[in-house]
């Protein structure tokens, strides 16, 4: 099995939405201006963005929670937050939604273990990319994630979906492993040192 990689974009001041986060507002429910989050990876001419996004593309399998599904399935469709790459999706849910797209990359389960197991399956050696604040809080607070991987965009929202609120029990160390800077994002990535 390859690594378990909890990968997001935030804002300096630690957010992952804008405001109002809905399924209606911006590309993928982002709320007021959170595209921003995520124009490192498709407005940037820098070849070292094009390389981080690349990665994606060699994943098995992606994870997700309900209100990521919810807000984003709009453009997603049927294959998913990858495109016409139809990487396998995991969906953290208690319901199945009633309108999933026919012939859709999602497998729906009903907790964490049961979207780790899935998941592992799904990606055989490849990695696995979770993206999601709850659903990764979740993931860390079990020692399920190898490693972190944070793409900090210069920009202050004041508002929105903040990236590690709630996140309870004991202290997760993490080792940097590699920072890459870019004009429109720094790009952190961490090992999760306690397992």
């Amino acid at each position: 099995m390859g690594k378990v990689i909890f990968d997001i974009s935030m804002s300096l001041d630690g957010f992952i939405t804008g405001a109002n986060a809905r399924p209606e507002a911006g590309w993928g429910g982002l709320g007021e201006g959170g595209e921003r989050l995520h124009d490192w990876g498709f407005n940037s001419p820098d070849p070292r963005n094009h390389e981080i996004m690349a990665w994606y593309a060699t994943t098995g399998a992606t994870i997700f929670g309900r209100t990521g599904y919810d807000h984003s399935i709009l453009n997603w469709g049927a294959d998913g937050p990858t495109g016409a790459l139809r990487i396998p999706t995991v969906i953290v849910t208690h319901s199945v939604p009633r309108d999933v797209p026919q012939g859709g990359v999602y497998s729906f389960v009903d907790g964490i273990e049961a979207a780790y197991e899935t998941a592992k399956t799904l990606a055989g050696e490849k990695d696995i990319a979770i993206m999601g604040a709850n659903v990764a809080r979740q993931f860390l607070q079990r020692g399920l994630i190898d490693e972190v991987f944070i793409h900090l965009v210069p920009v202050l929202f004041g508002r929105g979906t903040r990236l590690f609120e709630g996140l309870d029990g004991e202290h997760i160390s993490l080792e940097s492993t590699e920072v890459t800077r870019t004009a429109e994002a720094i790009h952190m990535r961490f090992r999760v040192v306690n397992k």
